[in-house]
């Protein structure tokens, strides 16, 4: 295998793993459901892209073709976090502040902000 495009894999594997590790943590990290949302559906799906394109790379430098199944994996990734994000949003705002579950590892004793946006009625 060409060493540059050895590097060029590698560094796609190293981007792609530091955003869904920045991800994931974001998913824990985060106060609010509006904030830990960000998480999953935006560094991780980035990280899993670049993984899925190193993929295709290795594929396709070995001579397997460029690997339809990472392609549409990739496309429907791309597809389904945006819309799905959209949705729980939509569902969280709808089922008001009261009702959301508390952040990990938060106290049931912890007083929960007050959204001043929050339309009432």
């Amino acid at each position: 295998m060409n060493a540059a495009l050895e590097y060029l894999l590698a560094a796609l594997l190293l981007i792609g793993s530091g955003f869904v590790l920045v991800g994931s943590l974001g998913l824990i990290k985060l106060s609010d459901f509006f904030k830990r949302l960000h998480g999953p559906t935006k560094a991780t799906t980035l990280g899993v892209g670049c993984i899925l394109l190193a993929s295709i790379g290795h594929h396709a430098w070995l001579g397997d073709g460029f690997g339809l199944r990472e392609i549409l994996v990739t496309l429907f990734l791309f597809i389904t976090a945006p819309v799905s994000a959209h949705l729980m949003s939509l569902a969280a705002l709808r089922i008001g502040l009261e009702r959301r579950p508390p952040r990990p590892g938060a106290r049931s004793g912890d007083p929960r902000p007050e959204n001043p946006d929050r339309r009432r009625g």
